[in-house]
């Protein structure tokens, strides 16, 4: 959540002691039950303090009884309040690391997740939906990106019922997790000090600024990078020089005459697919912090991938029409375009980097490819309903616990839109109702020409061929449109006249894409023949990059 001025926080602090917590007699649950014991010591922001904590898991669909043994975890834990402003609610939301008896990490598998130490329990309480997180997660994991995995638990914190809590993962550099080589205090040169790195823009900086004021800014402040991997503590002085100076270049690239360059441009720096995926999840949720805040940026070693990756997603309880400022609540509207609505922002601006990136015309043509496919599968209406109603099936019985627990149903919780909902349902109904709207509103703003536009006209055949990224690393992904239903037939040639690959296509009307197994091939040029049986034929010059 966004930093607020003391008189808001003041507010928020009135309003939220409103509600205080009510106790609940709880016996057993259909979700995990999470106990722990602080043994008297009062949780604090920082450090983590010691304590007992104990899992009844019994297994998908069984019933978890309060009197059942620990049978999941059982043992010792660092815990510590986590989040900015959400510390203000009287449910906090907490960093857990799991420790042996010497307060040292040990790493396990919770919930059939990869072994980690590090996890977080996530208090919705302004979040009355619940799963708002859940859905940006879930939305960015299905987009084809790790993203934090998340479990619904009820939570008994000294012997006191505290609630539904999402227990989620951390983003943090881990084969499980955001896969980038580990950081050695001796990588200084070569290879190995070009990755791997994670860093975020926030509006606490422990890294670096940027060198350009956002757009729209009515103040001389610059976005604020922070150092996530490696930490502040471990980064040296090299790594710190490298990851600040690529950045720079990338933004520097960006802002040159030369950025829609497909060799020297910004496509030399950054994986623009992953940028497209971050936007698209940024935009369903219209998320008020999107691009700005807790948004999280990673970079590989060059000799496995040299661009800047956008995400992991983190941090929507304020997306999805839950922020009653800066056009948060809204259907209609960009969130990469919050500079121009709340220019004297303190807590933080976009970069240019959004505004300039929907000037690339291929980068557009692109994105309009990529929500056309993307619109038909996983955000269709039907998908995404389905999506909410299995978390409401999950939690139906527990959700009344909750809400008895912290009886802020129709209540005003800050940032909460008006009209509030009086009941869980109308939380669910009105999440569904702005979500479809949201949707809708996207598919007629988002640019809608070239390759991917749904007019085929523009085509000066019977049919036409793109590609989605050129140069291209991994697989190649083509777009072909058609004006009609016909079969083609495609060829991939190299510069030595090889015959790659041949293949035949049924195309229907409109667009569809096609992915080329270019794992085996080298770093090089190749050409992409089309053809169909009238003769048209179409070349497409592709290069795989090194």
């Amino acid at each position: 959540m966004r930093a607020l001025p003391c008189l808001i926080l003041a507010l928020l602090s009135f309003c939220c002691s409103t509600f205080a917590q009510q106790t609940v007699n709880f016996s057993s649950s259909n979700l995990p039950i999470i106990v722990i014991n602080t043994n008297g010591q009062e949780i604090v922001n920082d450090p983590k303090v010691m304590a007992d904590m104990g899992i009844i898991y019994n297994g998908e669909g069984n019933r978890n009884q309060i009197t059942d043994p620990f049978n999941h975890y059982n043992g010792k834990i660092g815990i510590e309040i986590r989040g900015q402003s959400s510390q203000m609610f009287p449910m906090k939301s907490y960093s857990l690391e799991l420790w042996d008896n010497n307060a040292d990490g040990v790493d396990k598998s919770l919930f059939g997740l990869p072994k980690e130490s590090d996890w977080v329990l996530y208090a919705p309480y302004t979040d009355k939906t619940l799963m708002r997180n859940f859905l940006a997660y879930t939305l960015s994991r299905n987009l084809g990106h790790w993203s934090a995995n998340c479990r619904f638990v009820e939570v008994v914190l000294n012997g006191k019922y505290v609630g539904i809590y999402v227990f989620m993962e951390k983003i943090k550099r881990n084969k499980g997790r955001v896969n980038i080589p580990k950081m050695e205090k001796t990588d200084e040169s070569g290879d190995a000090v070009t990755g791997g790195y994670i860093f975020s823009l926030d509006k606490e900086p422990n890294g670096w600024f940027s060198q350009y004021t956002p757009p729209y800014s009515t103040g001389n402040q610059r976005p604020q990078f922070s150092y996530i991997y490696p930490k502040p503590e471990y980064i040296n002085n090299a790594q710190k020089a490298y990851i600040k100076s690529y950045v720079d270049s990338f933004e520097n690239v960006l802002k040159s005459n030369q950025f829609q360059d497909p060799l020297n441009g910004v496509r030399n720096f950054a994986d623009l697919n992953s940028f497209m995926d971050y936007f698209i999840v940024n935009e369903v949720g219209r998320n008020v912090d999107g691009y700005r805040l807790s948004s999280f940026f990673y970079k590989d070693r060059n000799s496995i991938n040299r661009k800047i990756v956008a995400g992991p997603v983190w941090d929507y309880d304020l997306a999805f029409r839950n922020a009653d400022y800066c056009n948060g609540n809204l259907t209609s509207g960009w969130a990469y375009d919050f500079n121009t609505v709340c220019p004297g922002d303190g807590a933080g601006l976009i970069p240019f980097w959004w505004y300039r990136l929907m000037e690339d015309t291929a980068y557009t043509a692109s994105l309009r490819c990529r929500w056309n496919d993307l619109r038909s599968t996983t955000l269709s209406v039907n998908n995404l309903n389905h999506l909410i109603d299995s978390v409401v099936h999950l939690v139906s019985e527990a959700e009344v616990r909750h809400f008895t627990a912290w009886p802020v149903l129709g209540q005003y919780v800050w940032p909460n839109p008006q009209p509030i909902p009086v009941s869980y349902d109308g939380e669910i109904a009105t999440l569904k109702d702005w979500l479809k709207t949201r949707l809708e509103w996207i598919d007629r703003n988002l640019p809608n020409k070239g390759k991917c536009g749904e007019n085929t006209a523009d085509l000066a055949g019977s049919f036409g061929i793109w590609s989605r990224e050129n140069p291209f690393l991994g697989n190649a992904e083509i777009r072909l449109k058609s004006k009609t239903p016909q079969i083609v037939h495609m060829q991939v040639i190299d510069m030595s006249g090889r015959k790659l690959s041949a293949r035949k296509i049924e195309l229907i009307t409109g667009n569809q894409w096609v992915s080329l197994n270019a794992t085996g091939w080298p770093a090089g040029i190749y050409l992409i023949h089309v053809f169909n049986d009238t003769g048209e034929k179409q070349t497409l010059k592709m290069i795989k990059a090194y």
